[in-house]
């Protein structure tokens, strides 16, 4: 038997951390390979995280709740069998306090060649010697830890050609020709409830900020006749039950906006902001703002121009249980080219979406709506629907999406031709 570590894994997709959502086994457990041992909420989706060896649970060193790094132990098992990667707790434990020591007389013997060319570096020894498997001189990379650690992932990404995201920044800052005043504490009362912003919640806030921070947001709004399109959905209403599909306006949507942007394809794009580039994408991956009990979530319709519109409300229903009931991979929500948030089922009118960055531009779509509008010279009463275009103007100017939202109005109030654009 030997004491294994069990480390929090890489589950890919550029996952870096994760919060612990529920543990399926306690400590004194006995557990096979691959039997599930936590859920882990990322920053896309929850993750089961299976035991990667056989045995017995000796210690759990996380709980629910808490935030885990990426390669941070999280239990440790009286493993059966010998492992070519499993690591020894004991010896792990006696290498890490023994090797700060050890890497001081190293680094003392060598300081008279190496003085004023290397930094003091922060990092763990077993990602020291990940460095020096890897070749990369450890004193070049960017921690991106807590007050600047630097992490294995961050010496992976160095190695790959590669530099980590974003340094650690100090916790003070100096501000040359003013004192910094400390932040006012938040004032409390006792009938307050204070609530951990963890799990999509936490990505959410992050993302938005991000969004606002980076592209500069317009909105441009204008109604839709939806009179042809009540009907044409009615119709193919009734033919999809018979194949046990819900149809609803989000298929027409998709398609619309697709045929606008295959004409106006600055929308269906992003910035390379570090090579200062434009990136056309010539693919059309949609993005469906999906609200869930635990927060908004964008599952992704790849190559949605190559489905039908069955094909289409067969996948978004899917996509939203599955993203309801939080069973989405992470793969199912990356890649989007364009995002398409429908609140029209809550009654809401014109709103402005925040963009899906990097996208440039999220069509929201509202309510439908009767209302006295002019026709011909005449008051008639016709169902209208709202909807608006939120863009990056880095990369948009008013006139394209002016001509965007055109197309897609012409192509919503007349779904002839909208089949005529279908692939």
């Amino acid at each position: 038997m030997a004491a294994y570590q069990f480390k929090l894994p890489d589950v890919g997709e550029g996952i870096h951390e994760g919060e612990i959502v529920t543990l399926h086994a306690k400590e004194g457990d006995t557990i096979q390979e691959f039997d599930i041992f936590a859920e882990v909420q990322t920053d896309k989706a929850v993750v089961e995280i299976p035991s990667p060896v056989s045995g017995t649970i000796k210690e759990i060193k996380v709980k629910e709740g808490d935030v885990v790094l990426v390669d941070s132990v999280i239990a440790i098992i009286d493993a059966e069998g010998d492992f070519e990667e499993a690591e020894v707790a004991e010896e792990d434990a006696a290498e890490e306090t023994a090797a700060p020591a050890q890497e001081a007389k190293e680094e003392k013997k060598a300081a008279p060649e190496q003085a004023g060319n290397k930094r003091n570096v922060s990092a763990m020894p077993s990602v020291r010697k990940l460095a020096r498997e890897l070749g990369v001189d450890i004193t070049q990379v960017t921690g991106t830890g807590k007050h600047g650690r630097i992490l294995a992932e961050d010496v992976r990404r160095f190695a790959e050609g590669g530099q980590a995201e974003a340094a650690a920044q100090p916790e003070t800052q100096p501000v040359q020709g003013k004192t910094v005043e400390p932040k006012t504490p938040v004032e409390t009362r006792g009938d307050e409830e204070r609530i951990p912003l963890r799990g999509i919640r936490r990505t959410i806030a992050k993302r938005m900020v991000e969004s606002k921070h980076t592209a500069p947001h317009v909105t441009l709004m204008d109604e839709i006749d939806a009179t042809e399109l009540m009907a044409i959905r009615k119709w193919g209403k009734e033919v999809a039950q018979e194949r046990g599909i819900k149809l609803t306006y989000l298929p027409f949507m998709i398609k619309a906006a697709i045929a606008a942007l295959r004409e106006f394809p600055e929308l269906n794009a992003s910035i390379d902001e570090e090579r200062e580039e434009i990136v056309i994408k010539k693919y059309y991956n949609i993005g469906l703002a999906t609200a869930t009990d635990h927060g908004l979530m964008v599952p992704v319709i790849e190559d949605a121009d190559r489905k039908s519109l069955f094909e289409l409300a067969q996948e978004i229903t899917e996509k939203a249980t599955k993203a309801r009931e939080m069973k989405l991979d992470p793969s199912e929500l990356k890649g989007s080219t364009f995002t398409i948030s429908n609140l029209g089922g809550y009654g809401a009118q014109f709103f402005t979406p925040i963009i899906n960055y990097p996208e440039v531009a999220i069509l929201g779509v509202g309510t439908i709506q009767e209302k006295p509008v002019v026709r011909d010279g005449e008051i008639v009463i016709r169902p209208q629907m709202f909807a608006s275009l939120s863009f990056d103007h880095r990369l948009v100017d008013g006139d394209l999406a002016a001509q965007f939202m055109r197309r897609f109005k012409q192509l919503m109030e007349n779904p002839k031709l909208l089949m005529m654009e279908m692939s």
